[in-house]
């Protein structure tokens, strides 16, 4: 038996072992009666997609919470980022991005024949360094994909010094940004688009779906045709396009998830907070914190697991804490600059990445969702501590 295989004491998990799983994410769903509400309304109309009423009244809804001018609903993340690529003619040359995010963020780039260049992120966000993307600009060098990585900001002022000095486009994927605010201004207003997600995995969701936010009419209108095959009209298709609709359904769902949205935020900073007192005194575990200024949805719980400090390894505390029931999550582990598909690129070497290298051997996402009790949080504390003794 290996380390990471090591089981903890027999007598600690039958004293802290859950009866059910706490999976490391679990959405919060409306009362069916209200769902089965909107889906009368659907059937009497029979209008399943392109543009219904539901659809029409999220995105107005969206716009007016999120404090955005132009939003375009897609049917989810990838195709969102896939068309801000495509509205900001991004499709060739290089993009500097981050390793440490879900795959979907170089595979949009791939998809669109460009190479990403990875760049190293900070140590303390966890996002792109702006230190050190100048250095990686190059003569095809076509723009700046930067990840809000859990919830926390880039630095977009810097970021936008940066693209505005070398003429370069600024996609944001703010996958994980649903509410969140820098100093009282929706996150989603910095960049030249930002891509939202609603997988059901997020805080916010539409169980699959998602959002370009543009900065301009013009760029709106372009992924209005683009995610409808191209189509002006019944008889005019002015561009290839793709179908990238967000259907009546996911609508219909994501209004009323639009509701309970600030008593999730609300819900899920209580149990932050109660991680990070639980947490606090414990040597090796190491919790964010809330940024100056920023207005935090709380989309995500992560530690960092320093071994030689807290006496047990990453993927160690990850295998111990199934043993108790407890699911929690290596987010972002492999770095995407370890896949096959990208290994080989020169940004990819691990020796360009110490700190996302660093970062991905040592994270962890710990449970976390609006309708988590504070008992199992305190219970999940307990299990950590122990652990160590």
């Amino acid at each position: 038996m290996t380390k990471s295989e090591a089981r903890p004491p027999q007598d600690l998990v039958e004293r802290h072992r859950f009866a059910e799983p706490v999976y490391v994410t679990k959405p919060t769903l409306p009362k069916l009666e209200d769902y089965q509400r909107k889906l009368e309304r659907i059937w009497e109309t029979r209008w399943l997609t392109n543009d219904g009423e539901c659809h029409t009244q999220l995105a107005q809804a969206l716009v007016d919470y999120l404090g955005v001018e132009h939003l375009n609903l897609c049917c989810n993340g990838t195709i969102a980022l896939l068309l801000a690529l495509q509205a900001a003619r991004i499709n060739g040359g290089q993009v500097i991005t981050t390793p440490f995010t879900f795959p979907a963020t170089p595979h949009a780039l791939y998809w669109n024949r460009v190479e990403p260049v990875f760049c190293d992120i900070d140590e303390k966000t966890f996002n792109l360094d702006p230190e050190r993307i100048e250095s990686l600009i190059g003569p095809d060098t076509r723009g700046i994909l930067p990840v809000h990585v859990f919830g926390n900001p880039c630095d977009v002022e810097a970021i936008q010094a940066i693209a505005d000095r070398h003429g370069l486009t600024v996609i944001y994927d703010a996958a994980h940004m649903m509410g969140v605010t820098l100093n009282g201004e929706s996150i989603l207003n910095w960049g030249d688009f930002s891509i939202l997600s609603f997988h059901a995995t997020k805080l916010f969701s539409t169980a699959e779906g998602g959002a370009v936010v543009s900065r301009s009419r013009p760029d709106c209108e372009r992924i209005d045709f683009m995610k409808n095959f191209g189509i002006a009209d019944e008889e005019t298709v002015i561009g290839p396009g793709i179908n990238g609709k967000m259907n009546e359904l996911q609508a219909a769902f994501g209004l009323l998830q639009l509701e309970g949205v600030d008593s999730e935020i609300a819900s899920r900073k209580t149990l932050v907070q109660l991680y990070r007192d639980g947490l606090a005194s414990v040597p090796g575990i190491t919790v964010q914190h809330d940024l100056p200024g920023v207005r935090h949805n709380y989309a995500y719980f992560p530690i960092l697991v320093d071994a030689a400090a807290y006496g047990v390894t990453r993927d160690e505390l990850w295998s111990s804490l199934r043993q108790f029931n407890v699911i929690t999550r290596k987010y972002f582990y492999p770095l995407c600059s370890r896949y096959p598909s990208y290994a080989s690129l020169p940004s990819a070497l691990p020796q360009n990445l110490p700190v996302a290298e660093r970062v991905s051997a040592a994270v962890l996402c710990l449970p976390l969702y609006g309708t988590l009790s504070a008992s199992s949080v305190e219970t999940i504390c307990t299990i950590i501590r122990e652990l160590r003794r």
